[in-house]
């Protein structure tokens, strides 16, 4: 190692692990030590610092998995080699998957894993050998209770929320806690996010279509679907309709909240896609009763967290809970622990909003590509809806695309099995690839649009 080093682990207030890490870090960053470089091996640099192996070994470990060192089985610990840049122009043959909207890292990663290092330091040891209850998750409820401080959801404390694995979870919840009876039924909207589909087939429920309008469900057809289809739950997705982007207006929210009122109509209402302001009240407000709110921190901060929550009708959370205790117990304490730490942040507001700032310019520029054809979309949002023009069929389209490596989601995707999909394609945002790439991305797709490819049946 070079002689221009020396690791100082005087610093106050970090524990002595860190502090290598960070001397590791800031040699790397100023040059003292260089690509390829070999570290000592940790016995050995650990009897020169005077600290134990295993100080040395998590500073190496998670300086690897930054990818400031890497490891070698047998040969030793090195500086890792720069990563090499990417050429756009070459790039583009690889596959650029919008199947489903990929959030930017712009500092998930690194608050993830300084939770899970604190979360490891600070959880205690019985807390790792005893299985979860609902009174520790309460923390993490308070503190997504002070997140969601200006959302339209009505009255509610954290004693009205139940977690789950993730907001299909939480559906899967909703529907074994609300369906009765030897054939339920759960209405849908007939284009909507194909999660409630699966979740009513996990539930043994057929699943009843509501036609929609541009306000919204038609209210007529929900009660008809109640009435003749024994409908005891509907799924919808209020602020954001997956895949459309349909917003339901003040106006219709009324309406079906007066008609779940009327007739003891059980409301879903899956948020998980608005990340901006929203323009109306949820059914849990509207209709307290029998309103049930549901969302995660999937599309804000990150999906590999699966964190989902439901906000309850006030008398129907025991019976929520219960329901969550017979599928799983609890909640993981590490899982709550970790995502406390992350909700304890102070970086977290500004990290949720680089988020939104990032898919805010990536639907901006796929909208100035594509904005010449039929394209719903809403810059708080990460994904566009596209009406395919005249001379292309959805499953020509997403084959062709595929063709140019861009992989979509098609409307078949999103409607009923027995209903006639409208020939249109979801376009998700990714933002975990080069930006460059991205947009080569959708100018292809443009390309297409430009070209249609009528096919003539014989």
């Amino acid at each position: 190692m070079g002689t221009n080093w020396a690791p100082d682990l005087s610093a106050t207030g970090k524990s002595k692990y860190k502090a290598l890490a960070d001397n590791i870090r800031d040699a790397v960053a100023e040059g003292l030590l260089n690509s390829g470089e070999r570290l000592p091996p940790v016995r050995e640099l650990a009897y020169q610092l005077s600290v134990t192996p295993g100080t040395v070994a998590r500073a190496y470990s998670t300086l690897t998995d930054e990818g400031v060192l890497q490891a070698g089985v047998g040969r030793g610990t090195f500086v890792a080699e720069p990563q090499a840049t990417t050429d756009p122009a070459h790039s583009w043959p690889q596959m650029l998957n919008l199947r489903s909207p990929q959030l930017p890292d712009v500092g998930q990663s690194k608050m993830l894993r300084d939770a899970m290092r604190e979360t490891a330091d600070s959880i205690a040891a019985e807390d790792l050998l005893t299985y979860p209850n609902r009174a520790m998750d309460l923390p993490l409820r308070r503190a997504l209770r002070r997140w969601m401080t200006d959302l339209p959801i009505g009255n509610f404390t954290a004693e009205d929320m139940v977690l789950a694995h993730g907001a299909q979870s939480a559906v899967t919840l909703v529907m074994q806690t609300v369906l009765r009876g030897p054939d339920p039924a759960v209405a849908v909207e007939c284009m909507t996010y194909p999660g409630f589909r699966r979740a009513a087939e996990l539930s043994r429920a057929r699943v009843v279509g509501v036609e929609c309008d541009d306000e919204g469900p038609i209210v007529d057809c929900l009660e008809q679907a109640v009435r003749d289809q024994g409908v005891q739950l509907f799924c919808t997705s209020s602020e954001v309709n997956n895949p459309t982007l349909r917003f339901t207006s003040d106006r219709r929210r009324r309406e079906i909240a007066a008609l779940a009122q009327r007739l003891g109509l059980n409301v879903l209402d899956d948020d998980c896609y608005a990340i901006g302001a929203h323009r109306a009240e949820s059914y849990h407000s509207l209709v307290p009763d029998f309103g049930w709110y549901v969302s995660s921190l999937s599309k804000t901060l990150t999906p590999s967290l699966r964190v989902g929550y439901v906000v309850a009708p006030r008398d129907r959370v025991n019976d929520l809970a219960r329901t969550a205790a017979f599928n799983h117990f609890g909640m993981s304490r590490p899982l709550t622990e970790l995502s406390l730490n992350i909700m304890s942040d102070p970086r977290l507001l500004s990290v949720a909003a680089r988020v939104r700032a990032r898919i805010n310019e990536l639907v901006r520029m796929t909208v100035n590509h594509l904005g010449g054809y039929d394209v719903t979309w809403n810059e708080d949002v990460p994904f566009l809806w596209l009406k395919l023009p005249q001379g292309w069929r959805a499953s020509t389209f997403l084959r062709a695309a595929e063709e140019q490596n861009v992989i979509l989601k098609g409307a078949e995707e999103f409607t009923l099995r027995d209903a006639r999909a409208p020939h249109a394609v979801r376009i998700a945002v990714n933002g975990l690839v080069d930006q460059e790439c991205y947009e080569a991305g959708i100018i292809r797709l443009r390309r297409l649009l430009d070209n249609p490819r009528d096919e003539i049946g014989v």
